[in-house]
């Protein structure tokens, strides 16, 4: 059993080439080749503190999970699953990262999949996955996610989540990347509006500040990595509604200065408290050179308090703005 869990030390530093492939092909566009991809062995942590060595267990479980998900992934022809070989020893997320690199050169691999399961407890698994393109230099894709249960069911429907998740999150099939200029959008600090019995009372916290910034921040990250848009930068905007926060009150004040500021849309997030331990999350999407309201969109009520914020944000963007796009 390995003593730490490392998937995304060797993330960092492996190099890939080649395009992200997507989830559908275009009539009118001929299809692009499958983008070579290698699936690496899962690393695997286990400090549940259980009495029962499932060693074995866990090898055949983590290698089933690495066997399916490339099956799925190479199933509708969007990849084509290289082996790679380093040396006498698996390629895994623990490998020294330049040899990571040579070993995936040598393969054809454009991109690598790679990252590690750290069963927390005897009901409680962590998964950390990451596929690297070294053509763009960066990681492309990158979720955490979590599952109850160690049998081989749990398993299962732990991959093929992650499977759809990498599917539906690449552009689409057909349509090269750079092909349609990315859209220049500001996305303005979310504001807070506060229904809670507290409101009025209870003024906004330091941490509250905090909370919205990072639900901005998650916003801009994962509006970024769609490729569909390029950030401009607000930090300078010094208008009165920016720097109250009002913004979400003034019916589309924010459009002449995202215009000033060159975007071509305009959204303003809001964290809408009903109480200290429920909230929604509500964006609104502007054409900055009309001013028309392109999308209002609201996440249904959730629980948590201020620091769930962000994960609220992160759910409305995914599921509300980029797959909606990417259905289009």
């Amino acid at each position: 059993m390995r003593s730490a869990f490392r998937p995304v030390v060797a993330v960092a530093t492996v190099g890939l080439a080649g395009p992200f492939g997507g989830l559908h092909a275009q009539a009118d566009v001929a299809p692009m080749q499958p983008a070579a991809l290698a699936v690496l062995n899962l690393d695997y942590v286990d400090t549940s503190g259980e009495p029962t060595d499932q060693t074995a267990v866990h090898q055949r479980r983590a290698a089933d999970f690495v066997s399916a998900l490339q099956r799925d992934l190479a199933a509708n022809g969007q990849y084509r699953i290289v082996p790679m070989s380093c040396g006498s020893a698996p390629c895994d997320p623990t490998t020294n990262p330049t040899e990571l690199q040579k070993a995936a050169r040598a393969a054809g691999a454009k991109l690598v999949l790679l990252g590690g399961v750290h069963k927390m407890s005897t009901l409680v698994q962590w998964a950390k996955i990451q596929i690297a393109d070294e053509e763009q230099g960066q990681i492309v894709f990158d979720r955490l996610l979590t599952f109850r249960g160690d049998t081989d069911e749990a398993w299962q429907k732990a991959e093929s989540f992650l499977a759809r998740d990498v599917l539906q999150s690449a552009p689409p099939l057909g349509k090269p990347v750079d092909t349609v200029a990315p859209v220049k959008i500001a996305v303005f600090d979310f504001e807070l509006e506060d229904f809670s019995g507290g409101a009025g009372i209870i003024p906004e916290s330091d941490q509250d500040r905090e909370q919205l910034r990072l639900a901005a921040e998650t916003a801009r990250r994962m509006l970024t990595e769609s490729g569909r848009y390029s950030l401009v930068d607000v930090s300078h905007a010094d208008a009165p509604e920016v720097t109250a926060g009002t913004l979400h009150k003034c019916d589309g004040c924010d459009v002449p200065i995202a215009r000033k500021l060159g975007a071509d849309q305009s959204l303003v997030g809001t964290v809408n408290r009903v109480s200290r331990m429920e909230y929604g999350v509500t964006f609104r999407l502007r054409d900055a050179r009309t001013g028309a309201l392109i999308s209002v969109e609201r996440t249904d009520l959730r629980m948590g308090a201020n620091y769930s914020w962000d994960r609220g944000a992160a759910w409305l963007i995914k599921n509300r703005l980029l797959e909606k796009q990417a259905q289009q």
